[in-house]
């Protein structure tokens, strides 16, 4: 999938560096044409010299040429690319793309990119779990720069943890992912509901759950990446969904969820419901706050609406309809009953025994069933990288039906 693609390779100064020629080398093995963009501490870990051998192009790192003079363009460079990687990003640089500081040639040059931008971040694990680092990879996702999160394992220091960098060919397989889903994803319209939903007794009280809306919040932004249309249908929330491609519709309440849904699923090539809707709600409201003296013992409780099987029912067969099933108990039987009896095409399981998974983390680890009688278990991983992996398994089920 990238024949023919325009790549430009930006390398920070981390030790990882050193295997980015590998990087280039399956780049251009995959028909791309690579530059390559470096910072002068990276070139204390891996030279030029080994990196235009590589590329066969020369290495960028200066605003001029040392043996001619002439004035190297970072607009030209930005403009000529389908797509960027920035392996490793230390933390340093991230920092400084998080606010907009260009001090350099490579930053001037991702400020001037119009393609799409990855970042591959490397530093040691206690670097990397620093709120300011979290905080600037939370902000560069927001502002619509691509993820690769860091793997755990063996690092620098001799700690064992999260900071290092995906290897090459997982970056490889990202830009191929993300090249092959152009022509699948496009132009689509992708419906998601995401977030809690708060059902009111009283003018400040409401029953409702712990989710953060993390996971459905991670889908619209990774289909929206790929060039999908997103409506994303928003239970309250604590932060700012704001993101280039999706459209946001909050919603309070498990009914007023269950209108929007309905109003955009009619239009919709494939409906992701990932909220986790409260399935109850009070029968009586009471407009004023109840008061404690006033003897209140119970609250009186009907069932809500079961959005995700009444999208099931009206489900045409040119439409995907995924759902998402939170476990404590038999959870893989409970998700496959589930996947049946809504008339879903694939059931997204995760259990609240898995640590790291569920309501209000970073992270998730899933089993992905589908309607054919497959399904695939992943390791825990960051709701971002799970994304991915739902995306995948969905770009396979949009194949089967076109």
């Amino acid at each position: 999938m990238l024949q023919g693609k325009k790549i430009v390779v930006g390398i920070t100064g981390g030790i990882a560096a050193y295997k980015i020629p590998l990087l280039v080398r399956l780049l251009k093995k995959e028909g791309a044409e690579v530059k390559v963009v470096m910072t002068d501490f990276s070139k204390s870990f891996v030279t030029p010299l080994t990196l235009a051998t590589v590329s066969g192009e020369p290495v960028y790192s200066e605003f001029f040429n040392p043996e001619n003079g002439l004035w190297h363009s970072h607009v030209d460079l930005g403009l000529w690319a389908d797509a960027m990687i920035l392996a490793p990003l230390t933390a340093n640089t991230m920092a400084k793309m998080a606010s907009g500081v260009a001090d350099n040639f490579l930053l001037t040059v991702i400020l001037s990119a119009r393609c799409p931008v990855f970042f591959a971040p490397t530093m040691d694990m206690d670097m990397f779990q620093h709120p300011v680092t979290q905080e600037n990879i939370r902000k560069l996702i927001k502002l619509g720069y691509h993820y690769v999160p860091p793997s755990e394992g063996f690092l620098a220091s001799g700690l064992d943890g999260p900071g290092r960098m995906s290897e090459p060919e997982e970056l490889a397989q990202v830009l191929n992912e993300y090249f092959s889903g152009d022509e699948v994803l496009q132009g689509k319209k992708v419906l998601i509901s995401a977030g809690p939903t708060h059902e009111p007794f009283d003018a400040v009280r409401f029953i409702g759950n712990r989710s953060s809306g993390k996971m459905g919040i991670a889908l619209a932004k990774a289909f929206a990446q790929k060039g999908a249309l997103v409506h994303l249908v928003l239970g309250p929330v604590s932060f700012d969904v704001s993101f280039p491609g999706i459209t946001v519709y909050p919603v309070e309440t498990a009914a007023e969820m269950a209108d929007q849904c309905k109003k955009i699923f009619t239009e919709a090539d494939v409906a992701i419901m990932a909220a986790a809707v409260a399935d109850f709600t009070p029968v009586h409201t009471s407009e004023s706050k109840i008061k404690k003296e006033g003897g209140f013992h119970s609250i009186e409780v009907k069932a809500t609406e079961d959005i995700l099987a009444s999208l099931g029912k009206s489900k045409r067969k040119d439409q995907l309809l995924i759902g998402f099933a939170l476990e404590t108990d038999n959870e893989f039987q409970n998700a496959q009953k589930k996947l049946e009896k809504k008339n879903l095409d694939m059931i997204v399981l995760n259990s609240l025994k898995d640590s790291g998974a569920g309501f209000g983390t970073d992270t998730n680890k899933v089993t992905i069933l589908n309607r054919n009688g497959d399904h695939y278990t992943f390791d825990l991983k960051s709701k971002e990288a799970v994304a991915t992996d739902i995306i995948s398994e969905i770009k396979a089920l949009m194949e089967e039906i076109s």
